[in-house]
């Protein structure tokens, strides 16, 4: 799976931005770009392309995932869930997860460190 990382989120303070247009798709990649990044949390933006999908983890704190654009299959601890464009669930802390695109789809993580 390729993983691009695009341009930090400096340029999106103090205006009203889309994030779907923030990020495109790359046909069997992940793109992801930096909105904010501090060591209290991140936010990330995601565009995955049909098919893609990250492998199952766990990770030390809670993840917000807000479905931007599209569909996605997310699996918490063997549950799998459908999540739709306009839709979110947490990723609970310490919990094995993954993710696989039943369509493009945009995503936006938010991890709290605490």
């Amino acid at each position: 799976m390729a993983h691009h990382e695009g341009n930090g989120g400096g340029s999106l303070i103090g205006r009203a931005v889309d994030l779907r247009e923030l990020t495109g798709y790359q046909e069997g990649a992940v793109v992801s770009r930096t909105i904010i990044d501090k060591k209290t949390g991140t936010v990330t933006l995601f565009a995955f392309a049909e098919g893609q999908g990250l492998s199952e983890h766990t990770a030390p704190y809670d993840a917000l995932v807000h479905v931007l654009e599209g569909e996605v299959e997310i699996t918490i601890a063997g549950n799998p869930i459908r999540v739709k464009e306009g839709e979110a669930v947490i990723m609970p802390a310490h919990q094995p997860h993954a993710l696989r695109a039943l369509t493009n789809f945009k995503m936006v993580l938010t991890m709290i460190r605490s």
